[in-house]
């Protein structure tokens, strides 16, 4: 395989990353119908673009979403069409003035979203507390201005990222969000994302990410470690209200971000 040459391979790469985006998305979206043709749309573009026969089935496989993100997994109901990227502002809209769940009766604002809406970088939170609940944005109380500190020594201001979270309603007293509430605010966690296509995302504690890897391993044991979200790198770490509560943990936090600094440098101004 190593004598091999794959013409145009960086290019190649590029189109089949986004190739492999779009199907992931697809699959999510319409279920499980998508997953017997993924294989050979890949295929058939690799063949266009003549690559080896030896070389195809492994980069087809190497490329085709992850098996957890599967229709059985899947949250149902998701509110945008799948077929064309949706703007953040489109899918702001479609989420309007929720009410499909029963965190809406206690809020006083939704928390949608901030930042850049074509960001590289993407910190996906658990939900809103109490003074982003009265501002309607996300991350500005005391864990809010850790992650801003910890933006900031990635040498990123906030304007240069995107940060969200799974609920975009505060639960009350602060409690962690319920299995039918994060079911119902995922199809809008999912189509931020697609809006946006980061080329990383920083999952912050335990519910950002097994919402997105679909799991239910325990975020001690998830951080630290690469994984994707439909074809996305996505490092899960600690939460920074956590961090708030175990200051020791801020050192594990820090190589977590520092491993995203190495593989995801900021580009030279």
């Amino acid at each position: 395989m190593a004598d091999e040459v794959v013409p145009g391979f960086d290019s190649l790469a590029q189109v089949l990353t986004d190739v492999r985006r779009y199907l992931g998305w697809h699959r999510d979206s319409a279920g499980e119908e998508l997953s017997t043709s993924e294989d050979g749309a890949l295929a058939a573009i690799a063949a266009a673009m003549s690559i080896p026969v030896t070389l195809q089935e492994s980069i087809v496989q190497a490329l085709l979403p992850a098996p957890s993100r599967s229709a059985e997994a899947a949250a149902p109901g998701a509110a945008l069409p799948a077929d064309e990227p949706p703007r953040l502002d489109e899918v702001r809209k479609e989420l309007g003035d929720c009410q499909r769940c029963k965190l809406c009766s206690g809020r006083r604002n939704l928390v949608f979203g901030v930042g850049n809406p074509v960001a590289r970088l993407v910190f996906v939170g658990e939900g809103p507390g109490a003074e982003e609940d009265n501002q309607g944005i996300p991350f500005v109380g005391a864990a809010g201005q850790l992650l801003t500190r910890m933006i900031a020594a990635m040498g990123y201001s906030r304007d240069e990222v995107y940060i969200c979270n799974v609920v975009k309603c505060r639960p009350p007293g602060n409690r962690n969000p319920e299995p039918d509430e994060i079911q119902s605010c995922q199809p809008f966690l999912e189509a931020q994302l697609h809006a946006i296509r980061p080329e990383v995302i920083v999952a912050l504690g335990k519910f950002a990410a097994q919402t997105l890897l679909r799991t239910n391993t325990p975020i001690t044991r998830l951080r630290g470690q690469w994984r994707q979200y439909v074809g996305i790198p996505l490092m899960p770490t600690f939460h920074p209200a956590y961090l708030l509560r175990n200051p020791a943990e801020k050192k594990a936090a820090w190589t977590d971000l520092q491993a995203v600094m190495a593989r995801f440098p900021k580009p030279a101004a």
